[in-house]
């Protein structure tokens, strides 16, 4: 039998590519929202007040956790969903991590690690999947900036980008299988120089403006690699591909 499935952070990208995965699996999904539920798979409830959880997660066999935020954001609701989890009885939390969350010291990472360690001692059955970044922040980094003159990009930082949907795949395996604790990142095929991404992007775009690698500070971590995982380049669809998708 499929279990029972609810994911958290489903409307997000990874969510919207892993629900389809997921009902084409044949399990049976619901998606935590805090708005009111617009069709009979999304269910009310908020990560960051508790208020819903109980009721949402109490017939879930597994919780998907792939709903992200800033910092405190991100401890008070997996926190709160780990408690609502526990009273229920105890299904398997999933929960999608990133790559050098503890081996890159920014408070984004930080808060990952925790949220990580919250899991681990939470009690229940739990797998945590760490990847890489989605190609999309590598498209993010260079529209942001279609105002300036110029892109520009850290200096010295290389990216190792995936694809959202192979995530989902992932991640869709590893639901319907049992509890593995941390199990092997996800990293995309290449590992490239941030400016080499954005020229690629620059390119498939037809766009001439220049792209600078400049120093930045607090990205030391990133100039050392740590957010990487080249022994893990499991990833098939490359940055040039995603674009022309």
């Amino acid at each position: 039998m499929t279990p029972s499935i609810l994911v958290t952070g489903g409307t997000g990208r990874l969510g919207r590519a892993l629900v389809p995965q997921l009902l084409e699996a044949g399990h049976t999904v619901r998606v935590l929202s805090r708005q009111p539920p617009s069709d009979e798979r999304t269910c009310r409830g908020d990560l960051l007040t508790g208020a819903g959880l109980a009721a949402a997660v109490d017939v879930a066999d597994v919780i998907v956790h792939c709903a992200t935020g800033n910092g405190r954001a991100d401890l008070d609701g997996t926190r709160n969903l780990i408690q609502a989890a526990v009273r229920a009885g105890g299904p398997h939390l999933l929960y999608v991590s990133i790559v050098g969350v503890d081996r890159v010291d920014l408070p984004y990472y930080r808060a990952k690690l925790a949220c990580e360690q919250l899991v681990e001692r939470s009690g229940l059955p739990w797998t945590i999947q760490r990847t890489t970044q989605f190609h999309e922040l590598i498209v993010w980094m260079c529209t942001s900036q279609r105002r300036l003159p110029v892109t520009v990009m850290p200096a010295g930082v290389s990216f190792q980008p995936v694809d959202a949907g192979e995530v989902a795949t992932r991640l869709t395996a590893l639901a319907g299988a049992a509890p593995a604790g941390r199990v092997p990142d996800l990293g995309g095929p290449e590992v490239r120089p941030a400016v080499d991404l954005a020229r690629a992007y620059a390119r498939s775009r037809a766009s001439r403006r220049p792209v600078l690698a400049v120093p930045m500070p607090g990205l030391r971590g990133y100039r050392q690699g740590g957010h990487l995982t080249p022994e893990h380049a499991d990833g098939r669809i490359t940055f040039e591909q995603f674009l022309a998708a």
